[in-house]
């Protein structure tokens, strides 16, 4: 083969490698004058099984992503069928076995964001593992025969049967022959990233039906295990990739680049053992000889919890087009919100309230004790006044109504995030309209503490203990309070004297 020239135009230069379906070959474009790698299919590979590859290859030629190996051409000369792809001049990814955190990291985050970009367009690679994978000498990583894996021999299983993807790298639902989605992915090169950062798979075993077994019922041992100085936060991310099941898993690539990313960001911390976690400037790579990389933004990072799957997948949809938000998990009732919440650590949890299980307004206060730097924005369809008040009482920053507009909570997101209490306009236009009258700026320091109290969801007695009034001080308090605002009963006048800034949203929480 060496020295052929296929099709009058690929001169054929050198043997790269063998796989049990192809050849790989260096090869020369004289029309182009540029070097590129032909995968010549073997001749046993049967006919239908070329058909699929060949319907598979015209598909991945779409992709186009500094992270993806580029494919050029499809050709037939004599007996030989052929793929022309882009010649990648580095080194697998094998030789990063094991590497430091930072690159670990680094590398991991650009093989996210690229298959991220592959699953945007429905093209699933099924064989992630380091031997597809290869990074430049300036520090670029190329993910390679994406949309390309074939059925191989005994070890390897397909939906009929037979196993596509390595066995070490199979998801659980791949090992399973499941009906497979862009999770899969995710799952696979989770097992990578273990990989790199300990040295060892997470699973292992002499023989395959036993290796498939512990991809399906056992947990990997955690990374740290292994190499106790790894950063907590890099763990937590890996042991994320290989949860069994898919839905606990990153919904995209692009939300496990951006926690990986963080990883990096994230100010320098202790373990719990003492050892000082990663911190790297944001703006500078850490592979090496690799070029200097910047963030122009910083990224927001929402986990989205509601129990309507419909409404999450619109919303992620939505906010990930924004590239200044990232989704970083769903959950679709009150524990997993929790467990979730406090696992990644999110900028803002977009928390609805009414979920199997724990509600929304039941978790809000754990939330708050055990998260206390995440925003949480109340999203809900629940515009009571008596939800409004528990909900800002309980620890949200905000209350915005799904009914409202994408523009309003596009908003009212980053306003969470820069510290702000925010009432969307589904609520402050329901608490102005035919509530408010009179002359609000005339209330007395009592009627605004009463006010306080109310919105934070205390009864009459409970108010007249806390003030050290009597009942009747305080019925007539409110009374009075309301009669200036012009509100019909007491909840709404606590809502009035919220939209006008009488009173502030920061202090119930402090009640």
């Amino acid at each position: 083969m060496i020295g052929r020239k296929l099709n009058e135009r690929y001169e054929v230069q050198e043997h790269l490698g063998d796989g049990s379906t192809a050849t790989v070959y260096k090869a020369l474009d004289t029309k182009l004058g540029r070097l590129v790698a032909l995968k010549v299919l073997l001749p046993h590979v049967r006919e239908t099984t070329r058909k699929r590859f060949f319907q598979e290859a015209t598909a991945a030629a779409a992709l186009n992503h500094p992270n993806i190996m580029s494919i050029y051409d499809i050709g037939e000369d004599g007996d030989f069928h052929f793929l022309v792809v882009e010649y990648v001049d580095g080194d697998p990814l094998t030789n990063y076995i094991p590497s430091s955190p930072e690159t670990v990291v680094k590398l991991g985050a650009q093989m996210a964001r690229a298959l991220a970009y592959a699953h945007a367009r429905y093209i699933i690679h099924r064989d992630v593992k380091p031997a597809n994978i290869k990074v430049t000498p300036n520090g670029t990583v190329k993910i390679m025969d994406l949309g390309l894996a074939l059925p191989r021999e005994a070890k390897r299983v397909t939906a009929d049967g037979m196993v596509i993807g390595t066995p070490a790298y199979l998801s659980p639902e791949q090992a399973q022959g499941h009906t497979l989605d862009h999770r899969t992915d995710i799952y696979s090169l989770g097992v990578v990233l273990y990989e790199m950062a300990t040295g060892h798979l997470p699973f292992d075993a002499d023989e395959i039906p036993a290796l498939l077994m512990q991809q399906v019922r056992q947990p990997p041992p955690p990374p740290r295990l292994i190499k106790p100085d790894l950063p907590v936060d890099l763990e937590r991310i890996i042991l994320r990739t290989l949860e069994k099941n898919p839905a606990r898993r990153y919904a995209t690539g692009d939300a496990l680049a951006a926690v990986l990313e963080s990883v990096l960001e994230a100010p320098k911390r202790h373990t719990d053992t003492g050892v000082t976690t990663l911190h790297v400037r944001p703006n500078e790579s850490t592979i090496p000889d690799g070029k200097p990389t910047r963030r122009d933004k910083p990224t927001i990072r929402i986990l989205l919890a509601d129990d309507h799957v419909m409404m999450r997948r619109m919303l992620a949809t939505f906010l990930e087009s924004r590239e200044e938000f990232v989704i970083v998990g769903e959950a679709s009732d009150g524990d997993s919100a929790l467990r979730e919440t406090v696992a990644l650590l999110p900028d803002v949890l977009l928390l609805d309230l009414n979920m199997p299980g724990k509600g929304g307004l039941e978790i809000l206060p754990t939330v708050r004790a055990e998260a206390p730097n995440v925003k949480v924005l109340v999203l809900t369809g629940r515009d009571e006044d008596w939800y409004i008040m528990r909900a800002m009482r309980a620890g949200a920053h905000g209350y915005v109504l799904k009914s409202g507009d994408e523009g309003e909570l596009i908003e009212n997101i980053i306003k969470v995030t820069q510290g702000q209490m925010v009432l969307g306009q589904g609520v402050a236009e329901r608490i102005v309209t035919g509530m408010i009258g009179g002359d609000a700026q005339g209330l007395s320091v009592t009627e605004r503490q009463v006010l306080l109290y109310v919105a934070s969801g205390f009864e009459n007695p409970e108010i007249a203990q806390h003030l050290q009034l009597s009942l009747t001080a305080v019925i007539e308090t409110l009374a009075q309070a309301m009669n200036k605002l012009g509100a019909t009963d007491r909840h709404a006048a606590a809502l009035s004297a919220l939209r006008h800034g009488l009173i502030n949203l920061d202090e119930l929480h402090d009640l």
